[in-house]
């Protein structure tokens, strides 16, 4: 019974020692929300000098270790931050040079305007009404389904990495003559389903032409125009007022397509050479001229040499 007495005795014990601690801290607080809370600075130096001497241990109690620490933190953030940084990099004809790109005239950068993709710029249906700065890099550039009315020299000036361009659908009447002259890589053209009524001036390196939907009559289009062409691959004038097949046409040339215009006749050296029965011109399998008034049964030896007979009327 003793031994119990005093167990339990002992057990009180503890539990008052425990709870003291906690009671004098509550009795502090007390005091200090009263105002009567007297400041022990001897016990707050004590305190503060622990916290010192802890962060000399963690430094193995060197004060120089550890604020060479912080001063390496600190460059380094101060790195980051310059690292994040936009950075000014040479691009864009005749524009501000930021990184999304030379500013346009509605007072945001081309890239922030458009989407930007490697070199190739997509601003499809954003109701422009004229081509916007492009960065110098760009390759390929897609303005389909806008309000665009003329195309300028400037547009594209000094773009030497230019391979092609797309206006479809826009609202494009002229085209300045030597608007794609000054472009060395240009290869691709597109300008389907304005209202063009000349083709204008294009280099030589052209693989792909397509002025299909416009009103380009053949007066609109250049003497011996595709002649030199010697990439040339696809030419596309479909729905215009093209009155003659545009000769002479490349030897590279692969596909032409003239349907829905108004060519009444062919010479019968049109695609063939009348002087030499033994030539054969491969490349060009594809050639329509369905939809012209055009009888294609009168002139049979102008398809003498071709692996395929031009779609059209044969009566």
């Amino acid at each position: 019974m003793r031994m119990l007495v005093q167990l339990v005795f002992g057990l009180f014990i503890l539990k008052a020692v425990g709870a003291g601690p906690r009671l004098s801290r509550q009795v502090d607080l007390d005091s200090y929300d009263n105002g009567s809370y007297d400041v022990d600075l001897e016990n707050v130096h004590s305190e503060n000098q622990d916290v010192y001497d802890y962060e000399d241990e963690l430094t193995d109690g060197d004060p120089e270790a550890s604020m060479e620490e912080h001063k390496q933190e600190d460059e380094e953030d101060e790195a980051e931050e310059i690292h994040l940084k936009p950075q000014l990099i040479p691009q864009g004809s005749g524009g501000s040079g930021l990184l999304m790109g030379p500013d346009t005239q509605k007072g945001m950068p081309t890239c922030l305007l458009c989407t930007c993709l490697g070199g190739s710029v997509y601003c499809d249906d954003l109701k422009l009404d004229s081509v916007p700065p492009l960065p110098k890099d760009t390759t390929h550039f897609y303005a389909r389904y806008n309000r665009i009315t003329k195309i300028n020299k400037s547009d594209f000036a000094f773009m030497n990495k230019l391979k092609r361009i797309d206006l479809t659908a826009n609202k494009i009447k002229s085209i300045d003559d030597d608007a794609f002259l000054g472009l060395p890589e240009l290869e691709e053209l597109v300008i389907r389903e304005n209202h063009v009524s000349q083709l204008p001036g294009l280099p030589n390196t052209m693989t792909l032409i397509d002025g299909s939907h416009n009103d380009i009559s053949s007066k609109g289009i250049h003497h011996e125009a595709f002649k030199e062409m010697t990439k040339l691959l696809y030419l596309y004038l479909t729905d215009n007022h093209i009155d003659y097949i545009p000769v002479p046409l490349p030897e590279s040339l692969r596909s032409l397509h003239l349907q829905r215009n108004n060519i009444q006749s062919m010479h019968e050296d049109t695609f063939c050479n009348l002087k030499d029965f033994n030539y054969i011109r491969n490349a060009l399998e594809d050639i329509r001229l369905d939809g012209n008034p055009i009888n294609l049964s009168r002139t049979p030896q102008a398809y003498i040499c071709l692996p395929r007979i031009p779609i059209g009327d044969l009566v």
